[in-house]
């Protein structure tokens, strides 16, 4: 039977084996999402500075549609992995089908108020007067997609997370390479402008939508999807909306901090905000890298820890930690000597765009081989169950060390605290990780010694 030999596999394949099998589809729909946004970024930028401003400020609205997928996405996926760990199948299907008429519920729901609200939204999210024209018209086509968006989130975690990560790659990379196909045509031989990005972006997000919904239908997930086994219980709900907290810090904080740091850029103008956009998008494609080996680990995690195989966990987790570091330092070594040139094949000629983005990159560039330390920390909790912990190391990235930074360093340091705001809260964020990993590889030690008396006994 199919749920036995993807069982087998999940718990028997030798651990770094399967992680590197699930890890490197992860990694390309990683890499090709990031390569589609900065595509958006790199054709929009033929537009002008207030263009490029634009993509920055409805980013921070991406992220926000993004919160809500992955909340709902990773919420039932970690739940799903156990599930199918302790071979309940139907209460994963479930779970699976729940978060899925959430998620179209949730995404109409941001489209509706967001489209009612767009101008005083792109306002709030920092747009500067001469910015906000552009990011009206990009943003209005992003909140119209945003069930789309919101339901292929959701779809794509189901999968990686029954360890159908080959298919999630397909349905991801299809809509990201038709979206890059698709900018340049509507940008400037249909003469669209920024409107041809935004549609190009929707459109990508619906073929993607389409492909994801296949893979089930067609029968290759292990899933079955009906309207029938939605829940009705608020319990199953919760449940979710609990597992996938972590992953509403991280994107719902993300967008926050994104809003708070295009208002401190924008009193630089907008050669500043056009800066810190190209920065961190450039950041956010290197920092895919590790998000997406980090999600090849998670479902091997959640799995081998429903089943009760700690020795598993434990070497899935190490092998996680040590490949994020040799990664992300080697990334990170090429990418500050290159950050010059990096920076001017995504703005142009502009020259203090150049500069700031330049600065900004490179302070990125040295905090990025701290990073594996708070993504393991926070995969790993969220993976296993306990929500609460992983929450509140998310917090710490994107909240509790970031707003006092933006607060401060900007006051004390001007464009350069700017510039360093969100490097500085990623390097605290890890160091406060670092006991949390610890505490938890002294308890898998203790678990794998239960483990081992008891197949003695």
């Amino acid at each position: 039977m199919e749920k036995s030999a993807q069982y087998n596999k999940m718990s028997d394949m030798p651990v770094k084996k399967l992680v590197g099998s699930l890890a490197v589809p992860t990694i390309i729909s990683m890499m090709v999402s990031s390569i589609y946004n900065m595509a958006d970024t790199f054709f929009v930028s033929k537009l002008g500075t207030s263009a490029s401003g634009a993509i920055g400020i409805v980013f921070s609205l991406m992220a926000i549609i993004q919160a809500v997928g992955f909340t709902l996405g990773m919420g039932a996926g970690t739940a799903v992995s156990r599930l199918l760990g302790q071979q309940k199948k139907n209460e994963a299907e479930s779970v699976a089908c729940s978060a899925l008429s959430a998620a179209a519920v949730l995404g109409l729901t941001v489209s509706v108020f967001g489209l009612i609200f767009v101008t005083p939204l792109m306002r709030l999210l920092g747009s500067t007067e001469t910015i906000l024209p552009f990011a009206i018209e990009y943003g209005k086509y992003i909140l119209i997609a945003a069930p789309l968006m919101t339901m292929t989130f959701v779809l794509n975690n189901l999968l990686r997370s029954e360890g159908k990560a080959k298919l999630s790659m397909v349905g991801i990379t299809s809509g990201s390479i038709l979206n890059i196909i698709l900018d340049p045509v509507f940008i400037f031989t249909l003469d669209m402008g920024i409107t041809g990005a935004a549609i190009a972006t929707a459109v990508g997000q619906a073929v993607s939508l389409i492909i994801l919904f296949g893979c089930f239908i067609s029968g290759k997930s292990g899933l079955k999807l009906s309207f029938k086994k939605i829940s009705t219980s608020p319990m199953t709900y919760l449940m979710i909306i609990r597992n996938g907290l972590p992953s509403f810090c991280r994107q719902g904080l993300a967008s926050m901090s994104g809003v708070m740091l295009n208002h401190v850029a924008a009193a630089y103008g907008d050669p500043a905000v056009a800066a810190i956009s190209v920065s961190n998008k450039v950041f956010m494609m290197i920092f895919s890298l590790l998000i997406g080996f980090g999600q090849g680990y998670q479902p091997v995690a959640g799995y081998n820890y429903g089943a009760s195989k700690y020795k598993r966990v434990k070497e899935a987790m190490l092998f996680n930690l040590t490949t994020g570091f040799i990664m992300m330092g080697s990334i990170a070594a090429a990418v500050y000597f290159f950050a010059p040139h990096i920076i001017t094949w995504f703005i142009g000629d502009d020259p203090e765009v150049i500069r700031i983005g330049t600065q900004a990159l490179r302070f990125h560039c040295i905090t990025l081989p701290f990073m594996p330390i708070n993504v393991t920390a926070n995969m790993t909790f969220q993976s296993i169950g306990k929500a609460f912990t992983a929450t509140f190391l998310s917090a710490f990235r994107q909240g509790i060390f970031f707003v006092p930074s933006v607060l401060i360093l900007p006051k004390l340091l001007g464009l350069n605290g700017v510039t360093g705001v969100q490097p500085a809260s990623d390097l605290l964020s890890s160091l406060v990780s670092l006991p949390f990993l610890i505490h938890f590889i002294k308890k898998l030690n203790e678990l794998v010694r239960e483990e081992e008396s008891i197949r003695n006994a």
